[in-house]
């Protein structure tokens, strides 16, 4: 995460990673909470930075699915050209990240696989962020991507977070209900919001008690 940080200041391409976030809104305080970074266009930059002679010590990035391998055995990182957004533990721990691409990669958006250390069916992005500004806020609104979280805690609403490719799970529900009492689904307003949505409502029923709600907000088509 330090790494990408650093090349978010230092890169050749940093400029024109910053004015892409600058056309976004974004500030530098939201930038540094959100610890966003930005991962070269290089086929060995983490490799050279952690000086990855040794193969244990490749071996620990490829389990850390930092780094790829081909089947003729080449390795060279798996984030390339993007803008990173480290995934963080409820102790802010950096477990993962997500990456936007700032290129024309078919995969807009491409996420940390499975490891030892992220499930992405049992994190959620901008938890630990949100219960920094507030440890038990009144409400947390589920939205569907990292920008979303980090533009809405640019505009005051710092109690956002949002699931990591993946439908919502219990375990998403129970991390949720650990911190708040309502929790607010956000989705677009087409076939897709609305199918995630009942997804959702079908997740949380059983997770429903005493003092515990659940409601869905829906954005106007389009």
């Amino acid at each position: 995460a330090s790494y990408y940080q650093q090349q978010l200041q230092q890169h050749p391409k940093a400029a024109e990673v910053q004015a892409y976030l600058t056309k976004r809104g974004l500030s530098a305080q939201s930038i540094a909470d959100y610890q966003l970074g930005y991962a070269p266009e290089s086929w060995d930059g983490l490799l050279k930075h952690f000086n990855a002679n040794s193969k244990a010590k490749r071996d620990q990035l490829y389990d850390l699915k930092l780094i790829s391998r081909n089947d003729n055995g080449r390795e060279f990182d798996f984030f390339r050209d993007r803008l990173m957004f480290p995934i963080r533990d409820n102790r802010g721990r950096v477990i993962a990240f997500g990456g936007r691409t700032m290129g024309n990669d078919p995969a807009k958006y491409l996420n940390s696989p499975e490891t030892e250390l992220f499930h992405k069916g049992r994190q959620l992005y901008g938890l630990y962020e949100a219960r920094q500004a507030n440890p038990h806020p009144p409400v947390l609104y589920v939205v569907e991507g990292y920008m979303d979280v980090v533009g809405l805690a640019l505009h005051g609403v710092p109690a956002a977070v949002a699931t990591l490719g993946t439908a919502t799970t219990p375990e998403h529900l129970r991390l949720l209900f650990r911190a708040t009492s309502r929790v607010v689904f956000c989705f677009d307003g087409d076939a897709a919001g609305q199918r995630a949505a009942w997804k959702a409502l079908e997740q949380s029923l059983p997770e429903l008690g005493a003092g515990r709600e659940v409601a869905f907000m829906f954005l106007p088509a389009g």
